[in-house]
Parts: C-alpha cells; structure tokens; sequence
C-alpha cells in the first residue's frame, strides 16, 4: 500500500458526493482502484473515492471546460 499527501489540494467532484478537494490518495496495488481522499464541500465530509468516481473540476484558465 501507498499513501500521497497532495502538496497542493486538487479541485475535484465525487460523483454521487460533490464538489470537494482531493487532500490524497491511496494506492492499494495493481487489483484495486486508485482511492482519492477528498474533502467534501457542501458537508464538510472526509470520503475516500474509487478513481472511476472523482473527475477534475472545470478550470477556464487550462482550458478545461465543464463536459456537457
């Protein structure tokens, strides 16, 4: 197992959760998937999330919009 403290927060949303920063991640070996650690905005929750299920926020200045 590997555990990452991220330096710098990452904007994220858990689906099914909702817009949150990604405060780490944990890597459990090649039969599992990535496990991100976000903090939840709307309810100051703690989740860990299944990589299938965190997508990066939209951010205009990368141009990276919103998918539709």
């Amino acid at each position: 197992m590997t555990m990452l403290q991220l330096d710098v927060p990452i904007p994220v949303e858990v689906i099914g959760k909702g817009k949150g920063m990604a405060l780490g991640w944990i890597d459990y070996g090649t039969e599992h998937h990535l496990q991100w650690i976000v903090a939840i905005d709307e309810t100051r929750e703690v989740w860990v999330a299944p990589n299938p299920k965190v997508r990066v926020r939209d951010n205009w200045s990368m141009s990276r919009a919103k998918p539709e």
